[in-house]
């Protein structure tokens, strides 16, 4: 009898973004955000010239930091993404752009390529932030820089539980949000120096939320029920509203390689 392969994470990453790229290129959520022009000033402060785009998704890092630098990598898991950040960046006339496909853990680029690497909205989908981290920290040139935006996790197991919940319910290939704790830490075990750290708010509307994903309706239903059904405090820290529409918290993270 032919034995059945076992179904990894990167497995059911690459399942649930399937047929997505286009969604996320239009995303508005993604679209936008005050990090941008945070990353833009640490770019054109440092004079920073190569940039990988680890975890790339829709793009949108990549044409906000492309006319800024010499050569700009999106990478992405999805080799669909990637194939569709560059379709966008020829369309935008972004020449300084290339693509490759892979995972965030074990990085196809010779050590010291970089002069900064950015992750946005894609390290709460990792196998494992430490080895990816480990890796980020390889392919830096001495004294480069690490951008990280995320969505956070909390260090309360009543607050954090419903929202590792709730994510989950959404995307299967949800592995955790982690909280500034566990991301300093991370940091800090893979030879990084913390330069900057903030915290922002991600206004999510419901119904777009649920859509990007193609998330089913059964799941959609008990994520309703769970936000109908929960404490005052947890609704009250998410800003649940009446529609499901809620509010996420965000860390935006420089890293400086020690070296």
């Amino acid at each position: 009898m032919k034995r059945k392969e076992m179904t990894t994470r990167h497995d059911i990453n690459q399942q649930q973004y399937q047929n997505k790229s286009n969604a996320y290129l239009s995303s508005a959520v993604h679209a936008q955000g005050d990090e941008f022009k945070k990353m833009q000033a640490l770019i054109q402060q440092n004079r920073l010239k190569t940039v990988l785009d680890l975890g790339c998704g829709g793009g949108h890092v990549t044409y906000q930091l492309a006319p800024y630098v010499d050569e700009i990598t999106a990478y992405d898991l999805s080799d669909e993404m990637v194939t569709t950040v560059l379709h966008e960046a020829q369309q935008r006339q972004l020449f300084q752009v290339n693509g490759q496909q892979g995972p965030a853990e074990k990085l196809p680029f010779e050590s010291e390529r970089f002069d900064v690497v950015v992750s946005r909205y894609s390290a709460h989908h990792w196998q494992s932030v430490p080895q990816a981290l480990n890796e980020v920290w390889r392919v830096l040139k001495p004294h480069g820089k690490a951008v990280f935006v995320d969505i956070l996790g909390h260090a309360s197991p009543l607050l954090d539980t419903f929202f590792q919940s709730m994510e989950t319910l959404r995307d299967p290939s949800h592995v955790r949000n982690y909280s500034l704790g566990e991301w300093i830490n991370f940091a800090e075990n893979a030879g990084f120096a913390i330069e900057t750290v903030d915290q922002q708010q991600l206004p999510l509307e419901f119904r777009s939320w649920v859509e990007r994903m193609q998330t089913p309706l059964h799941a959609v239903e008990s994520l309703r029920y769970l936000q109908q059904h929960t404490t005052d405090q947890i609704k009250n820290y998410y800003q649940i509203q009446n529609d499901g529409s809620f509010v996420s918290p965000v860390v935006y993270l420089v890293l400086s390689k020690i070296k």
